[in-house]
């Protein structure tokens, strides 16, 4: 992997305290409207990680494929991903 380690641990790790956080806030029974408002940071900073990783992946990967004049094979696997991320 490309992308920045020690960010893109910084970012995992922070994402794991709060899924243990939202974890607690469901055994606590806490309102709803918090919990989901957890969840939807948790994700947020789960899809910045995303990015970083797929930055890097197109700024190395894809760009070492393309100058090397064979980009199909990561072009078809990033768009594979990026069907993905549609769901």
């Amino acid at each position: 992997m490309k992308a920045d380690h020690a960010q893109v641990n910084r970012l995992l790790k922070t994402a794991r305290g709060q899924i243990d956080g939202i974890l607690k806030m469901v055994e606590e029974d806490r309102y709803c409207l918090d919990v989901s408002s957890q969840i939807m940071a948790a994700q947020s900073i789960l899809k910045k990680a995303n990015r970083m990783v797929l930055r890097a992946h197109m700024d190395c990967c894809v760009r070492e494929a393309a100058a090397s004049g064979d980009p199909d094979a990561k072009l078809e696997e990033l768009a594979a991903l990026l069907d993905k991320l549609a769901d």
